[in-house]
């Protein structure tokens, strides 16, 4: 059996079609790698929240929160990988030693468990601002991203 020139081309468009529709599916290459460093056990989880600005950060008001097993944790680092849109955003992370997805404090208000910024290590006692840890994600390109954990 032979296709008429016009099924040919409707054949080779719907190959091309269904090339890009399936390339979505299998190339999930992650684009964002990112390394914690310094987290004192392999009790609980890591908790982070992914901020587009300073407005979203200061509120508590995240893009995206990810959570990920320490299960992998080798000396205090483990490195996650996952996929963003390309973009400018900043990660907050916890390390959540509890498992509720939020932040302890002892009975004067300091910090029981870890945190850190991407790319920024925090000295202060109050929020750093979304300029101090904000990052760009370009497209098709890898971002390596590190957290230094910090405990008060």
């Amino acid at each position: 059996m032979q296709l008429c020139p016009m099924s040919k081309k409707i054949v080779f468009f719907l190959f091309v079609f269904l090339q890009f529709v399936f390339q979505g599916f299998n190339s999930k290459e992650h684009n964002i790698e990112l390394t914690v460093l310094d987290s004192r056990s392999k009790k609980g989880q890591i908790a982070i929240g992914i901020y587009k600005d300073d407005y979203g950060f200061q509120n508590s008001k995240s893009y995206l929160n990810k959570r990920f097993p320490k299960t992998d944790m080798i000396n205090g680092k483990i490195v996650v990988k996952f996929n963003l849109e390309p973009g400018v955003y900043g990660i907050a992370l916890l390390d959540d030693e509890s498992m509720d997805a939020k932040m302890d404090y002892n009975f004067i208000g300091i910090p029981k468990e870890g945190f850190g910024f991407s790319n920024y290590y925090h000295t202060g006692l109050t929020k750093p601002h979304f300029d101090k840890f904000k990052f760009e994600v370009k497209p098709n390109t890898l971002k390596k991203i590190e957290i230094k954990v910090r405990y008060l």
